[in-house]
């Protein structure tokens, strides 16, 4: 079944994403009904329904003479409708997940088929076999069924169960945390960089440099660069930083972090299968005709809820590894000097001579 969600989400968003239906000349020759009348039909049949119990009341012509029966069936009556539109409103929020971009198709395919029904988009129409049906319940609940060519069953949801999720934080479908948002925030709240660098916003400056305390100098405290081959027996000069350092002052806040996206697991599985369990980096993401699936990597969301610990424990390594190499790793990598003196293009050859010189007398070799 997990294959079979990857496989039908991603052929269903790349057929809702695509232009190619305008281009279907027997697409644009036939109409398309879109037309459910999910809540004329519904409805209907309680109209003869409600003047019955309004009648047997008025004329105490009830099972009992309290009338009790026939009272309970017509206050259901009289709130049936804001229920419905309750349920409705509660649906389409939890099947619009499926549009987002980031979206996980590890999700159940299902739910983009019921999304793509009543969001009318092409395809899904009563022209091409879909059908959307209002059940009004015995209960007082409601149910509504999608059908159609991509539904082997019908899909069926009742509005009690979807309000007990919703009230348990529960999604129906889960969304994709903003990873991006997400670790651009955890960014500034590590205590790495000068407080100048953070802007009022909240976000860093474009000109955003770690503190001083991270980088690494040598005992005289002049700074201990890396020399860095730039080609033509040319150099330059780059600042080394305590990385060890930097981790020890970065892991209670990534921990914290992690915390946070765990409270909601199925969040925490969608962040995982479309951006930690790969390792890909911000451009290779951004690159993508759509966000990476982790594959044979990929959590479950029927399988592997709860979380075991050992998942939570590996979540947070791979999420402290894709922070650190996508979000950290330009601030520390081919960083130059502040010291202007320092920062100029030298001959590597002569910079390699004087270093070995300088070892040797710092070691009285």
């Amino acid at each position: 079944m997990e294959d079979k969600n990857i496989t039908n989400n991603l052929i269903i968003k790349q057929f809702n994403e695509s232009n190619a239906i305008a281009y279907n000349k027997s697409f644009l020759s036939q109409s398309s009904d879109y037309e459910f009348k999910m809540l004329d039909n519904a409805y209907q049949p309680t109209v003869k329904a409600y003047a019955e119990l309004s009648m047997a009341i008025k004329n105490n012509d009830c099972m009992e003479p309290s009338c009790q029966y026939e009272k309970k069936a017509l206050k259901t009556l009289e709130e049936a409708p804001a229920a419905s539109i309750e349920f409705i409103e509660n649906l389409i929020g939890e099947l619009s997940v499926t549009d987002d971009s980031n979206f996980d198709v590890n999700n159940d395919y299902r739910y983009m088929v019921a999304n793509s029904i009543m969001s009318a988009k092409p395809g899904f129409s009563k022209s091409d076999g879909y059908l959307l049906d209002l059940y009004l319940n015995q209960d007082a609940s409601q149910t509504i069924v999608f059908q159609g060519p991509m539904l082997p069953e019908p899909l069926v949801i009742n509005n009690t169960a979807l309000s007990a999720l919703l009230e348990a934080d529960t999604s129906l479908v889960a969304a994709t945390p903003d990873i991006n948002k997400n670790m651009l925030a955890l960014l500034t709240s590590i205590n790495i960089f000068n407080a100048k660098d953070i802007l009022e916003d909240g976000s860093l400056s474009p000109t955003a440099r770690i503190s001083e305390e991270f980088v690494i100098k040598n005992p005289d405290g002049s700074y201990d660069y890396e020399i860095v081959d730039i080609g033509n027996n040319q150099g330059r000069n780059m600042l080394k930083f305590d990385i060890d350092k930097i981790e020890r002052k970065a892991d209670p806040f990534i921990s914290a972090e992690v915390a946070g996206l765990l409270s909601s697991e199925q969040e925490a599985i969608a962040a995982w299968n479309v951006y930690i369990a790969q390792g890909t980096s911000v451009n290779e993401d951004d690159q993508m005709v759509q966000d990476a699936n982790a594959g044979s990597k990929a959590w479950s969301y029927s399988k592997d809820l709860p979380l075991s610990q050992d998942k939570k424990v590996l979540f947070e390594d791979k999420y402290k590894k894709y922070f650190m190499n996508n979000y950290l790793k330009p601030f520390i990598t081919n960083q130059f000097p502040t010291v202007k003196e320092d920062a100029s293009v030298f001959d590597l050859a002569e910079a390699r001579n004087a270093a070995v010189e300088k070892f040797e007398k710092d070691n009285n070799i």
